[in-house]
């Protein structure tokens, strides 16, 4: 009954989305806004695929997951570049 070490090698996702993790499933962070387009200003997605995320093959999510790093506007890309700038301080 070692439990305890079994969640220390697993992420518990208590930061998904306040820092947009890399090993959450989805891209939410919990900032939807798509004020001026059809994309979410969090997360980068279309609102056809937030509002499918759940339904979307891995394949069709890896797919989403691709296009909104390489385009990397998103805020959760923001934060990520962020964090990782005072962590290298």
């Amino acid at each position: 009954m070692n439990s305890g070490s079994a969640k220390t090698n697993q992420q518990d996702g208590s930061h998904s989305l306040s820092t947009g993790d890399e090993e959450s499933d989805s891209p939410c962070i919990g900032v939807c806004t798509t004020l001026y387009d059809e994309i979410c200003q969090g997360c980068g997605r279309t609102l056809n695929e937030v509002s499918n995320w759940v339904f979307f093959s891995q394949e069709e999510k890896d797919s989403v997951w691709k296009r909104i790093r390489e385009d990397g506007t998103a805020m959760r890309f923001q934060r990520q570049a962020k964090d990782s700038k005072s962590v290298d301080i």
